[in-house]
């Protein structure tokens, strides 16, 4: 597929998780609203899947489970949203969902939660062109043998891909993972394509915000090491390596040292980043 043709992706930003381990920030807001360099997740995401399929709601969708009512909100008139009730539907329950709206479109798909600097604007055009058959991939360097050893080992998948509609058009509605229900197979059947972050021409960065150590890394990345502050917070204190969002408070005699500080004045929230990040590359 070439640039020109680029623009038939549907495009679709899976922003339902609960994100569990990054609480109790997600407790204030959704995940894919955390801001990284002071921007939401969520915006991050519909950029980079404006050069494969523009930025219209006929041609975006997001689906939203926890907090949905505040992502429809954010999302406004960019994308259309599909809203999934009861039990979150996964990533592939979650394309199923959206079949009528796909409508017998290629899709190009994005977490909502992955920092990817580097864009999507290769991804298309890498290693000779996507060939409109096969699931492609985007994956950066793994420890060990990777998701798809068989395949090519020592890659592991970084939150973007290509599904041609006769993947799509065969998911389920109920809860499922794409890995489960459709990947693993068309591994074994060579209807799979793995393509790595410097073939895509994606930056060489790939961050997966799911942690608190992974967020502030993504966000460290973003500002070039330095502390990420919302210009509307209030900064009395010392703010090291640190991440404070929109509306504090860092009081006077604080020194915050490789942490997240959300919430109010009258009632912050402080998480630290412990552990180590993951980046691939």
């Amino acid at each position: 597929m070439t640039a020109d043709a680029a623009g038939s992706f549907a495009g679709v930003v899976l922003a339902a998780g609960a994100g569990t381990r990054l609480r109790p920030l997600t407790e204030l807001r959704p995940k894919a609203l955390c801001p990284v360099g002071t921007v939401p997740l969520l915006d991050l995401a519909l950029e980079r899947l404006a050069p494969l399929a523009g930025a219209a709601p006929d041609t975006v969708a997001v689906n939203a489970h926890a907090f949905a009512a505040a992502v429809r909100s954010h999302a406004g008139d960019r994308a259309h949203v599909s809203v999934e009730t009861g039990e979150a539907r996964g990533t592939a329950g979650g394309l199923g969902l959206l079949r009528p709206w796909i409508d017998g479109r290629d899709v190009a798909v994005t977490n909502a939660d992955t920092y990817l600097p580097g864009g999507l604007r290769g991804f298309a055009d890498a290693a000779g062109g996507w060939d409109g058959e096969r699931s492609r991939l985007l994956c950066g360097r793994a420890d060990g043998r990777g998701d798809f050893p068989r395949l090519r080992p020592g890659l592991r998948y970084v939150g973007a891909c290509l599904l041609p509609w006769t993947s799509v058009r065969g998911l389920p509605t109920e809860p499922a993972g794409l890995f489960e229900v459709l990947w693993r197979a068309q591994a074994d059947a060579g209807l799979l394509e793995l393509v790595s972050l410097d073939e895509a021409g994606a930056g060489g960065v790939a961050i997966d915000c799911g942690t608190p150590a992974d967020y502030l890394a993504a966000n460290l990345h973003a500002s070039g090491g330095r502390s990420v502050v919302d210009p509307s917070a209030v900064v009395e204190g010392r703010v090291e390596r640190s991440v404070v969002w929109d509306g504090a408070h860092v009081a006077a005699g604080e020194r915050l040292v490789e942490v997240i500080r959300a919430g109010t004045r009258q009632r912050p929230v402080t998480v630290p980043a412990t552990g180590s990040a993951t980046i691939r590359t």
